[in-house]
């Protein structure tokens, strides 16, 4: 019987950096498949600049926290046998594992090296504002703590499109490399800041054809070696799409298996972009919702005020919900991160009950929301603030619902602007699956729903406990529903 995928991002940005992330995982393991929890996103687990790094300034991919390299054996979560074990208890107990793939950048060169560079308009960067002339950067990898083991490929500079930082000079700013690939830039989805392609550290040149073969070496190694079931493909909006394509269509050829693979295209202002990526990558991708996200954070903010029909307008998941991943926050828009835009708590349990009750996406839930989390860090301000993220209490109920209720046919009833709601009809691989789904961002609320006639007769309860009344359906499937104010209700058979 086919079962809903519900998928969660195990980690945060301030996890703390003792290397304990993939014992806890192990450790949760059994408990994340009770709860309902089909699929695992993990941070990066190879070598980044230190111990300290989140993963995403990345240094080897081949050091997944077995040689010493940047001051440190193992990664910020660990060492390569306790993540190799993690996966191994997530794979008893039915769960696959979505390694982070970091292909834009590298950091934490070697060696220095010489080379030919134009700078660019930062604004745009398809504009040159120098001659050619040459700067020295960290540009060679040699990854002297592996000593060639895994592979004895060197980084150069012809293996970058850029970098941002010259170390003759000190000067910062965008530098494009001047190689036999091309004096400019890859190819990417849109014309942001004229071409997107540069983000940070040394830009990584997938037009070398030494590059791209080594990438998927690694790829099929990686493979291999950690048993994977899919990747999350990060910062995919900087990356030429023809190379993403190429590689996750020869990492499915080698593993004879469908795998999953979701790329994060951050853009949060339309789904255009989004939907010409996949397109682009020949629907081989999957993609976070970025601007359902968004929708989420400004609905929070504005309360009541907040036209709840419009949740869905212009989002991936609303126009193809095959390629969508849903989600309510991630590492990134958590609060003093670069995308900050979290969405406030109280609005959390319904934005998680629209991502895990309804038919349309996959969703992902977060580390932080589950488990709740603490940290302090600088402000723009340069002060220092402490934050605490609570744990959403609901999803211990939510998460369940979705598992072994939200089936069947999906009725809308997304017509008030501060009460909407929807049903679920069940299906009969699911005994008992059928629910009911009602919130408000206002005052209480209440709306006329139909089930469908299979559930004639039965009394529903709210599961969430808010409201303490039942409700029958009537003989010709139908029943109104409520929920209390600025909250939501999930009604389920009384068993």
């Amino acid at each position: 019987m086919a079962e809903n995928i519900t998928l969660m991002q195990f980690f945060h940005w301030y996890y703390p950096h003792d290397g304990s992330l993939w014992n806890k995982l192990r450790e949760e393991a059994a408990h994340l498949e009770e709860a309902g929890i089909t699929g695992l996103w993990l941070p990066p687990a190879y070598k980044a600049v230190s111990e300290w790094d989140t993963g995403y300034s990345t240094y080897d991919l081949y050091d997944l926290g077995e040689f010493d390299q940047k001051g440190s054996v193992r990664t910020k979560y660990g060492t390569r046998k306790q993540y190799l074990e993690a996966i191994r208890a997530c794979h008893k107990h039915h769960i696959q594992v979505l390694a982070d793939v970091v292909f834009n950048h590298k950091a934490g060169g070697d060696e220095k090296e010489r080379f030919p560079v134009r700078k660019v308009n930062p604004d745009n960067r398809n504009e040159f504002i120098s001659d050619v002339y040459e700067i020295e950067a960290y540009t060679k990898f040699t990854f002297p703590g592996r000593k060639g083991k895994y592979s004895k490929f060197i980084w150069d500079w012809h293996c970058f499109t850029g970098v941002d930082h010259a170390d003759d000079t000190g000067e910062d700013a965008i530098f494009s490399i001047q190689n036999q690939y091309g004096e400019g830039w890859e190819e990417v989805t849109d014309g942001e800041l004229g071409n997107y392609d540069y983000l940070m550290f040394n830009d990584i040149e997938t037009r070398n054809p030494a590059v791209k073969e080594e990438l998927k070496k690694w790829g099929e190694w990686y493979l291999s070696t950690a048993d994977l079931d899919g990747f999350r493909l990060d910062a995919v909006k900087h990356i030429n799409p023809a190379f993403l394509e190429e590689w996750v269509r020869h990492m499915r050829s080698v593993s004879g298996r469908p795998l999953f693979v979701i790329g994060e295209y951050w853009q949060t202002n339309s789904k255009d972009p989004s939907q010409q990526f996949i397109e682009k990558t020949g629907r081989q991708i999957q993609l976070f919702d970025a601007v359902l996200h968004m929708n989420f954070h400004h609905a929070s903010q504005r309360g009541k005020d907040y036209d709840l029909r419009t949740v869905f307008d212009g989002t991936l998941v609303q126009a193809d919900p095959t390629t969508a991943i849903t989600l309510c926050d991630n590492h990134d828009t958590q609060p003093l991160q670069a995308l900050e835009s979290p969405v406030d708590f109280w609005f959390k349990p319904l934005a998680y009950a629209m991502i895990l009750l309804r038919e349309q996406g996959i969703p992902c839930i977060f580390y932080a929301a589950y488990y709740g989390v603490k940290y302090t860090d600088k402000g723009q301000d340069g002060q220092d603030y402490e934050i605490t993220l609570s744990r959403v209490d609901e999803l211990k109920t939510l998460v369940p619902l979705r598992r072994y209720k939200a089936y069947g046919a999906q009725r809308d009833y997304l017509d008030h602007a501060n009460n909407i709601g929807w049903t679920r009809e069940g299906d009969d691989e699911h005994p008992g699956s059928g629910l009911a789904v009602l919130m408000s961002n206002g005052t209480e609320g209440f709306k006329h729903m139909e089930m469908g006639p299979r559930h004639a007769g039965k009394t529903f309860k709210d599961a969430l406990g808010f409201r303490k009344e039942t409700v029958t359906i009537d003989d010709n499937g139908w029943a109104q529903f409520q929920c209390n104010a600025g909250s939501v209700s999930v009604w389920v058979t009384v068993e």
